[in-house]
């Protein structure tokens, strides 16, 4: 993927230094949990500010705070110089503080117009004037090329990236002085990645203050003016932008040098036992006839623009969509991939794009979700035998290393990387020979991301099949034995060895073909 548009050489960034939202000694405790320790920050008007940390360092504590979600414990809050204490969102809005958060907020069965004027509709003769609201939220889809969204249509029927568009268009519609981002464009295709970049610029010129949360250094590069790093809830250190190099904020993020990102690969060789064949994969008008192999032990990436069937490739595979015509093979026989259920029985794991929506159930126990797919394993009969429950609760918590206080807390209390963990591991329980991997680390700190690879490679040491997906090419490069890249629903080029490059990667996922690619 080519780099971004650097945005932030487009402003003066040194004519704004007024601070519009300062934190002094803040601190924030969860019981005997700290989560955030004597912070001191602050962020000026007309810039756009990295805040950098691994998951559960603090970030996401310090951005509630700042929008009024949460207290603080100690210290306090100033805005324009002066001391605040917000009791919830709505009074962080009044003032101009606006949080674009990680997990959508959005409402699924009322319409995008509905949420996106949720807090304050507009309204006739003390109704809701439903026309106008239509036309305002049209007016804010617009504004950010979301030209393509119906401001009728219910939230729940649009795919996860138009959705975090809505969400964004949510908070621009209440005209923020600060705009909080937190992870805001690890859901999104390409374009809508560009669209925001220009967004932040134009609010940077028109002197407002953006917070921005993402784990994808290359955007906080092309972005940021300014950069914070977090760790185990202290404010580690601010600096400007090109003060510091990616390895040294990375040794401040995780308090240590960090190994080659990318564990080494197997020598890849033809002879590999097959254990998944694609051929002629139809649905609908996503996928027009994929061919594909993955063999025993073997990595292979699905690369290529967002929306060319890649997902509807997984989801096919894992009997979530219906109507699927070709073959599948598994092992060399012949398989029908009728239902997630099918295809769960046949060795077959699939880790969702979606964590909080399609792989978690957030309001249920960390036990509870590692065994929801294995309960068979860990039954007599009709009923469960604890003792071998937890036997396989606390193999999996220590495989995965999830980091908890206890495997009974809800999980949606556990850091995004360490949610992602949770997923994997219930899957792992089950001991697939084919996982299907879509956009593993989206949302994921550095360092868990390190973690996963190295997972991801030891299942294929261990004679696994993993398909994998991502929006990150240098993912795909770094993870990926072989990568087939897919253009208008089927695969356009397949890349290995010297060949894998991420000029080889964009020129095929434009279908061009070039010497690299032939």
């Amino acid at each position: 993927m080519a780099a971004p548009h650097d945005f932030s050489k487009d402003c003066d960034l040194m004519s704004y230094t007024t601070d519009i939202v300062q934190l002094e000694k803040v601190s924030r405790y969860f019981g005997g949990v700290t989560a955030l320790k004597d912070v001191d920050f602050s962020c000026s008007a007309g810039s756009v500010h990295g805040i950098l940390g691994e998951n559960g360092a603090g970030k996401s504590t310090l951005i509630k705070i700042l929008s009024g979600v949460l207290p603080p414990s100690e210290g306090r809050l100033l805005v324009d110089g002066k001391p605040v204490q917000y009791s919830s969102p709505s009074e962080a809005a009044e003032d101009g503080i606006v949080c674009i958060f990680q997990e959508l907020s959005l409402i699924p069965d009322l319409s995008v117009a509905e949420n996106i004027f949720i807090d304050q509709p507009p309204r006739k003769f003390g109704l809701i004037d439903g026309s106008a609201q239509r036309r305002m939220a049209e007016r804010v889809l617009t504004r950010i090329k979301c030209e393509d969204v119906d401001p009728d249509a219910r939230v729940r029927d649009l795919s996860l990236s138009r959705r975090q568009m809505v969400e964004i268009a949510k908070a621009i519609s209440k005209d923020p002085r600060v705009l909080i981002l937190d992870e805001a464009t690890s859901a999104l295709t390409s374009r809508d990645v560009e669209t925001v970049y220009e967004l932040l610029a134009e609010l940077t010129a028109n002197n407002v203050a953006s917070l921005f949360i993402s784990h994808r250094m290359q955007e906080v590069d092309a972005l940021c003016d300014r950069l914070s790093v977090f760790r185990n809830g202290s404010h580690i250190q601010s600096f400007d932008k090109g003060d510091l190099s990616e390895t040294e904020i990375v040794r401040l993020m995780i308090g240590r040098d960090i190994d080659a990102q990318y564990p080494p690969k197997s020598p890849y060789s033809k002879a590999t036992d097959t254990a998944l064949t694609v051929s002629g994969l139809h649905w609908e008008n996503s996928l027009k006839g994929v061919d594909l192999t993955v063999g025993k032990g073997e990595i292979v990436g699905l690369g290529g623009l967002d929306g060319q069937g890649q997902k509807e490739l997984l989801l096919a595979l894992f009997g979530v969509l219906k109507g699927v015509q070709g073959e599948v093979d598994l092992n060399g026989v012949a398989f029908a991939p009728t239902s997630p259920a099918a295809c769960k029985h046949a060795a077959m794991a699939l880790v969702p794009e979606d964590r909080k929506t399609e792989g978690l159930m957030l309001s249920l126990s960390i036990a509870d979700n590692l065994l929801l797919p294995n309960y068979a394993a860990v039954s007599r009969g009709t009923l469960i035998d604890s003792n071998l429950a937890d036997r396989e609760i606390a193999d999996a918590i220590a495989k995965l290393q999830i980091k908890a206080a206890s495997p009974d807390v809800p999980v949606e209390t556990l850091s995004g990387g360490n949610q992602q963990k949770v997923v994997i591991a219930k899957w792992l329980a089950l001991n697939p020979d084919v996982i299907l991997l879509n956009d593993p680390t989206r949302g994921i700190d550095v360092g868990t991301k390190q973690e996963i690879y190295t997972l991801i490679r030891d299942l294929a040491n261990a004679g696994k099949a993993i398909l994998l997906y991502s929006t990150d090419y240098a993912e795909l490069i770094g993870c990926c034995d072989r990568v087939s890249v897919m253009y208008d629903g089927h695969v356009v080029s397949e890349l290995q060895g010297e060949q894998l490059t991420e000029q080889a990667i964009v020129a095929a996922s434009l279908n061009i073909q070039t010497e690299e690619v032939a």
